[in-house]
This record gives C-alpha cells, structure tokens and sequence, in this order.
C-alpha cells in the first residue's frame, strides 16, 4: 500500500543554511496494519508523516501510494488523493468552533462533492465513535476526548484506505487517551490502515508496529506481540 524508498526533506533555515530533516527513509506499510512513528521532538516524525499525507513533497526519493507515485502528481491531484484516501486526526482536533459535530464531519463530504446522504453518513460516523447523542452540540460544550472522537468521526466519513494521526493523544488526558486508542484498537481490527504518530512510549505499545526515529533515521522498525 505505502512504498517509501530514500525519502529525504532538506529545508533552508535562513535562506541560507540547508538542514536535513528526513535522511534515506525506506518503508513499507501494508494494507491493514497498524503502526506506530515514534520519535522525541524534532526527530522529524511529523515531516515524514506530512509526506505520507501528501501535505508535503520529499526533497528527494519515490513515494508510492497504492502504486501511485506520489511525487508526479500535481496539487489538485494530491488534493484529491488526501480528500478520498487520507483521513487526518490531529493533535488539535483541528474543528469549526462555531460549526457542530455533525457539521464538522459533514464537511469532507461537501468538499468532495459527495452525492450520497451527507448527513445521514455524517450521523453515521459520529455513532460510530460514540457520540451519537452529542451531534448538535459544538467543540465548545464537549470535553477534549469528545472533540477527538469528532475528528476521528470526520477522519473516517469518507471511507478513507488510510488513518493518519498526529499525536492523537498529546492533549487529552490518560482516560481520555485510553478512549482514543481503544476506537484506534477497534478500527484495525475492521482492518483498517492505521499510521499514528507519538512521544509516548505507551501510546506506541498499543500498535501491532514500532518504527522508531532518531535525526531523520528510522533506528528500528519492528512487530508487537
């Protein structure tokens, strides 16, 4: 499903001074799995993760996409291939203040112009991680666990082939945390593609892989029992 093969990202810092942030990263990751990215700060963690979103282009190497090459694609194509097959759950939950859950979730949808019942599959989604009788309430009346069950909610409308989650549970509490990954657990046992993002070594454990960075190298990448 994921080919990496000596992925690299350098950015300028200054305008001057070329810093590597990603160096010779080769990966698969097959359909179905559930995989853990885990690296202190700065490590370049989410740089890898943007790449495989496709919100970011590496400087050099060949990413494949379900045996797509990703690199050739232009913008509207990368676009289109984030609304239809990435969904993104982030650290910041990343919603409409003023808008509800269920408007929220509905929005991949408009923005792909789905033609189905949006709102039906919207309300859908959000049953689905448990919010069933909170979706006309807005980000501001619902807890931090709950904000992230919206996004997870939103990250899966679409019928999506790949979960990608940014430090899903960097501001959320342990109860909360543990709520996150237990639907996390329930989605890879529906067999889902489930790529997360994390510091924290418990969080990391309750993947079926750990692949560990340190200054833009994988160090180890290995399976859990």
């Amino acid at each position: 499903m994921i080919e990496l093969r000596d992925i690299t990202k350098t950015y300028k810092k200054n305008g001057e001074v070329e810093v590597r942030v990603l160096q010779s990263v080769s990966l698969d990751i097959k359909k179905g799995e559930f995989v853990a990215i885990m690296a202190p700060s700065g490590m370049g963690k989410t740089t890898l993760m943007n790449i495989l979103g496709c919100l970011d282009r590496p400087t050099n190497g060949t990413y494949r996409l379900e045996g797509v090459e990703v690199e050739k694609l232009n913008d509207d194509q990368l676009s289109l291939i984030r609304n239809e097959k990435i969904g993104f759950v982030f650290q910041t939950f990343n919603l409409l203040l003023r808008a509800s859950a269920l408007e929220n979730v509905e929005l991949p949808m408009i923005y792909s112009l789905h033609s189905g019942d949006i709102r039906k599959r919207a309300v859908e989604a959000l049953k689905a991680v448990g919010l069933g009788d909170r979706i006309h309430y807005k980000p501001s009346e619902l807890s931090g666990g709950q904000q992230q069950r919206v996004a997870i909610a939103r990250a899966l409308v679409n019928n999506p082939s790949i979960i990608l989650a940014d430090e899903p549970t960097g501001n959320l509490d342990s109860v909360a945390s543990d709520e996150i990954m237990a639907i996390f657990e329930g989605l890879h046992r529906e067999d889902r593609t489930l790529i997360i993002v994390t510091h924290e070594a418990d969080i990391a454990q309750r993947a079926k892989r750990l692949i560990q960075m340190k200054d833009g190298r994988v160090i180890h990448d290995r399976e859990i029992e």
